[in-house]
């Protein structure tokens, strides 16, 4: 395989995988390719692309977000609250967004300021958050939400409102990363924090900057979430940090930072959702889905991505195990690293 060949499977192999298992569950349901069946994905597919983005942000720079889930739904609930009250949709908005990004301030400044790992922060206010929404509602769904729910179940001609939210909220994000020196930035602190300050790169804004998106991003997916389900739910949104995590990783992004794209998170999204979405169909369950759904990805990616790693391995030294994810190989053959400086 040359060189050109190479570079070309690497940069694509993400969306060859999608497109093999787009063509893969059309045959196993008959329903999948129904158009019923495909806005119904797309609806359910808005929220944990919106939560891939924060954390595709996030794991960038080297960093991640374990309270997705539960600040979700304390910003939702407070959302829907504030609407049954007010009946102001601004009001509401406004609510979800200040509770979200207030969250998400405070994870920053344990991170960036106290130097706490994300991991420790973040999985705390995991717990507080929860407990906060659960403490508002008193363990109770918030029920009957009018027209709030609009903005989870409503449509502009045939496209639903949340899939216009989503691919307004994608441009943002794709000029961000691509076309800011905050993006940049991103990229340049998720290789080597040390040498990014030491280039100029002011690493605690750039933190306090990527909680905030991620927590905007949190509270508008907590609004529809809300809204597709016409209620607040204090124990909805459980395990969406890994839903997030998952997606975007899946789609490229470097667990050990510094490598990551908006197409390839939203590609690792809509593998994730075709799976749910035909496993759904045929009956199974929720831990099922997952149990079959990881291996089944990781082999259709190993497979696809191992012929490359091979031939890079017989060219250059195999050198260790954290620098496959920067070699671009998504999700696969990670044993499998060229050292670049031979």
């Amino acid at each position: 395989m040359n060189a050109k060949a190479s570079h070309y499977l690497q940069k694509f192999s993400i969306y060859i995988v999608l497109v093999v298992l787009f063509i893969a569950c059309s045959f196993i349901s008959p329903y999948f390719l129904q158009s019923n069946n495909l806005i119904n994905v797309a609806r359910q597919l808005s929220v944990g692309i919106l939560i891939a983005y924060g954390e595709m942000l996030l794991i960038i720079s080297g960093f991640l977000d374990l309270s997705v889930g539960s600040v979700l739904a304390l910003s939702g609930v407070l959302s829907v609250s504030v609407y049954k009250s007010t009946q102001s949709f601004t009001a509401a908005i406004a609510v979800a967004l200040a509770v979200a990004v207030g969250c998400n301030l405070v994870n920053a400044l344990f991170v960036a300021n106290f130097k706490v790992p994300a991991f420790i922060a973040t999985l705390g206010m995991q717990q507080v958050a929860r407990g906060l929404a659960l403490y508002y509602t008193g363990g109770q769904n918030i029920l009957q939400l009018g027209n709030f729910v609009k903005i989870g179940q409503g449509a502009v001609g045939p496209i639903p409102v949340p899939v216009i939210i989503v691919i307004c909220i994608s441009v943002v994000i794709w000029y961000i990363v691509n076309n800011t020196r905050y993006g940049r930035g991103l990229y340049a602190i998720g290789g080597s924090r040390s040498a990014a300050e030491a280039s100029g790169i002011n690493t605690k804004k750039s933190i306090y900057k990527s909680y905030i998106i991620n927590g905007i991003l949190i509270g508008i997916a907590g609004m529809i979430f809300m809204a597709r389900n016409n209620s607040g739910l204090p124990n909805g949104a459980v395990g969406y940090e890994m839903t997030g995590l998952t997606a975007a990783i899946v789609g490229g992004t470097s667990f050990t930072g510094g490598i990551g794209t908006v197409s390839g998170t939203i590609a690792g999204a809509f593998i994730i959702g075709f799976l749910e979405n035909v496993m759904q169909a045929l009956c199974l369950s929720a831990f099922d889905t997952l149990h079959a759904a990881l291996p089944f990805f990781s082999s259709l990616a190993l497979l696809l991505s191992l012929p490359l790693a091979l031939a890079d391995a017989a060219r250059h030294k195999v050198a260790g195990f954290p620098k496959a994810w920067h070699n671009g190989l998504p999700l696969a053959a990670a044993f499998l690293t060229v050292d670049e400086t031979v």
